[in-house]
């Protein structure tokens, strides 16, 4: 697998005892990022957050990082990234916050520390848009949202 160097800075050093980033386990695609709070913040059912990581990276050019939601969060909370996937250029110099939506039927609480997302590298490719005419036919043509039904 490759491997790319990511500098990563902490803003405060109040938040030191947040770790890093970081795979849970050999296999993972994403890094789970934390919540950099100091107090608990509570999501109300239906309400957005912005939650604060701490974090700022130096991404290579040709990367970008996702943000993308913790299906457990998602499955059992009914938490999500309100975005999904939120996109980290690599010319993004600020502090990385997670945008958190909770879809839930509770209200939900964030503590200092929680991991609340994750992060996952990814290529990039620059496109050169050509204007045509003309496009060439598809099996598929037109067809939309449903058009292949749901059996």
């Amino acid at each position: 697998m490759e491997k790319i160097h990511i500098k990563i800075q902490r803003i405060d050093e109040m938040f030191i005892d947040i770790p890093l980033p970081e795979y849970a386990t050999e296999g993972s695609s994403g890094l789970d990022i934390r919540a950099a709070v100091e107090n608990e913040v509570i999501i109300p059912k239906g309400k957005v957050s912005l939650i604060p990581t701490n974090l700022m990276v130096e991404i290579p050019f040709g990367y970008e990082i996702q943000i993308r939601p913790r299906s457990g969060l998602a499955a059992k909370n009914g938490i999500g990234v309100l975005n999904s996937p939120g996109t980290i250029d690599s010319d993004y110099r600020g502090e990385i916050k997670i945008i958190l939506f909770n879809f839930g039927e509770n209200d939900f609480v964030i503590k200092r520390g929680d991991r609340i997302a994750q992060m996952v590298i990814s290529k990039v490719y620059k496109a050169e848009l050509v204007e045509s005419s003309k496009l060439q036919n598809s099996n598929r043509g037109s067809g939309g949202f449903g058009h292949t039904g749901l059996k």
